[in-house]
């Protein structure tokens, strides 16, 4: 790989915390960059380089990829090689990089889903976008009703046991279906490391299915996303929908269901107890997140580097009172009621 130049500060993993990822030998730092969105070729690639190299400079080694992403598809994989090539070669081995395959990709009936013929043909077209010999973790991006669960999970295994990727991972399986494709993993000899649902203060399926009761069960990690209901759970809707923000873009997840009042009454309420616990709401929902013992890591988005730093103050006040836990259950039940 060569010798690194002495671009990043030797302090580095003094900045972050890390946890295992279940009962394997993995580490994960408590926030994970994700590059879903501002990494593509529609954006700014001076922008993305400034990002990932200051959050490799804080120590978060775990870089969070998919196929899809950009727009266009793949051209946030295509960026991020860019970076990699140009000025993180020389530490490859000290980065965790993930990929993942499922959603539409290219035409045809074997370009999404969950086929053999799918999952492995984009897991070499991602290594080719990158410059890679191999990802850290490839997951089967979501659960596919019409395939048996043993030909996608035997392509995981497959691409592990071949080592194009070092561990086999699974995200936004349901209750059922995790189970299932954690046992059929054990079977190949090939562990499930980590399954990545989406999990914050609005959305809590992970807990009210007892997903993450079968993931310590099971020893594997758990890692969120969406911790900040897509920018929903910070400061910017206090006041009303910003012109610049995701939810006010035509057709946005939240233009369509997020914004409403009881949800704008309980981000006013939640923006209030974090300033008591001396935080923005974006620290609150981040630690809250990781409050949970088998939470992993929590993946964060950014659009400037400023994002980045600023959601790792959340790591200065992870810890809870019951009451303040209680409290911020009340606000959300309460909003979930109204929203009936």
């Amino acid at each position: 790989m060569g010798t690194p130049s002495p671009l990043y500060s030797s302090q580095r993993y003094d900045r972050m915390s890390y946890r295992r990822s279940g009962r394997s030998g993995l580490k994960l730092p408590l926030l994970s960059l994700g590059l879903w969105h501002n990494f593509g070729g529609v954006d700014s690639e001076e922008n993305a380089r400034e990002m990932i190299r200051f959050a490799f400079e804080q120590g978060i080694t775990h870089f969070d990829l998919a196929n899809n992403y950009g727009p266009p598809p793949g051209s946030s994989e295509e960026s991020f090689g860019s970076v990699l090539k140009r000025d993180l070669k020389g530490y490859r081995d000290e980065m965790i990089i993930s990929t993942k395959a499922g959603y539409d990709m290219w035409p045809g009936p074997y370009g999404e889903w969950g086929s053999r013929k799918y999952l492995l043909a984009s897991l070499d077209q991602s290594l080719e976008r990158m410059g890679l010999d191999y990802v850290d973790i490839f997951y089967s991006h979501r659960f596919d009703p019409e395939t048996p669960l043993e030909e996608t999970m035997g392509a995981l295994a497959t691409a592990v046991q071949s080592v194009r990727a070092l561990y086999a991972a699974i995200s936004s399986y349901r209750q059922e279906p995790t189970r299932q494709a954690i046992s059929i993993l054990k079977d190949m000899g090939v562990p499930c490391l980590i399954h990545q649902p989406p999990y914050n203060m609005f959305n809590r399926w992970v807990v009210e299915d007892g997903l993450l009761d079968i993931l310590e069960e099971e020893g594997s990690g758990c890692i969120s996303f969406s911790p900040l209901s897509q920018g929903l759970l910070t400061d910017r809707y206090i006041d009303g929908t910003p012109a610049d923000s995701r939810a006010a873009k035509a057709g946005s997840a939240l233009q369509k269901s997020a914004i409403d009042v009881p949800t704008l009454e309980a981000v006013k309420a939640l923006h209030g107890m974090a300033k008591e616990r001396g935080q923005k709401l974006s620290h609150m929902a981040l630690a809250w997140n990781l409050r949970h013992p088998q939470m992993t890591s929590v993946i964060i988005g950014a659009s400037r580097v400023g994002q980045i730093e600023d959601n790792l103050k959340a790591l200065d006040g992870l810890d809870f009172s019951e009451e303040e836990l209680k409290r911020i259950d009340e606000i959300c039940l309460q909003r979930q009621q109204s929203l009936k």
